[in-house]
């Protein structure tokens, strides 16, 4: 399906597979991702009913676009970009699913075109602030660096966060970043509240790898299934897009993490839905 030759209605909820891991630091895999995720969505030992009671099989503004394609010498930035922004400006709300975590950056650079009052919520064990990493400064460890230097959000809250180093501990601190370490549990999310747009950005290693083993850096000490989908649910504020990052089905153990994606992908439609009809938001705000 062409996003620039599709109509869809305003409000539509629409899924973009962005198979892109060139930028990833440690291992490749994570290109594999969104058709891996969509396998497990659709799989027979479960259905396409959402935990607040909403038949997915029976949405009628539910649009998947497929996977993008990348060409050898394409520019992946403005590939991504345009391709978001062609959604966007049609009315769509967006889920990708990658990929590694330096499509965010692009994709943020499209959704801060239509929304300039942006917050995001990361949930990662990696705050991905790296100025620069192995001399690539769209490493996948770099993306909200780069959101942050140009000013392609107002707020950028953080949390399951468990290897901050000495650097991304100043980066924080120069771009007002706020981060919820793992260390100090999660009753911040009683207190979180956005005031405008959010963007929510979930890297599969934000999960312990117990419960997502499929991921490039296991980083012991993270989220359980139950705390994602709840941050979900409960999240106060209206989310307008999100991306599902960093899952690597090389890595993965009976596709127990292909599940675990594909189950926060029915959730995220189903709060995105609840957001665009029940609680509308300003596009410009």
């Amino acid at each position: 399906m062409n996003p620039a030759k599709t109509h869809i209605p305003e409000n539509s909820i629409c899924v973009l597979g962005i198979p892109f891991d060139q930028n990833s630091s440690f291992q490749k895999g994570p290109c594999l991702a969104p058709s891996r995720i969509r396998e497990s969505y659709y799989s027979d030992s479960s259905n396409l009913w959402t935990e607040k009671g909403i038949n997915l099989e029976s949405m009628d503004h539910l649009y998947d676009f497929g996977n993008l394609e990348f060409n050898p010498g394409t520019d992946f930035c403005n590939h991504i970009a345009g391709t978001v922004s062609t959604i966007l400006e049609k009315g769509g709300r967006l889920i990708c699913l990658g990929g590694d975590h330096s499509v965010t950056f692009p994709i943020i650079s499209a959704y801060a075109k239509k929304y300039d009052s942006l917050n995001i919520l990361h949930l990662d064990a990696h705050p991905d602030l790296y100025d620069c990493l192995d001399g690539n400064i769209y490493s996948h460890a770099c993306p909200f660096a780069r959101i942050m230097e140009k000013k392609l959000a107002k707020r950028l809250v953080q949390a399951g966060i468990r290897t901050l180093t000495g650097h991304q501990r100043e980066q924080a601190k120069k771009f007002n970043v706020e981060i919820n370490e793992m260390k100090d549990g999660l009753n911040w999310l009683s207190e979180l509240e956005f005031d405008g747009p959010v963007y929510l950005s979930i890297d599969i290693d934000c999960l312990d790898p117990a419960f997502a083993p499929g991921a490039s850096h296991h980083e012991p000490g993270g989220m359980t299934t139950r705390d994602v989908i709840n941050i979900i649910q409960l999240l106060k504020g209206n989310i307008v897009g999100a991306d599902i990052v960093e899952y690597n089905p090389n890595r993965d153990l009976m596709s127990m993490t292909s599940m675990v994606a594909a189950k926060l992908l029915k959730e995220i439609i189903a709060r995105i839905h609840n957001d665009s009809f029940i609680n509308p938001v300003d596009s410009t705000r």
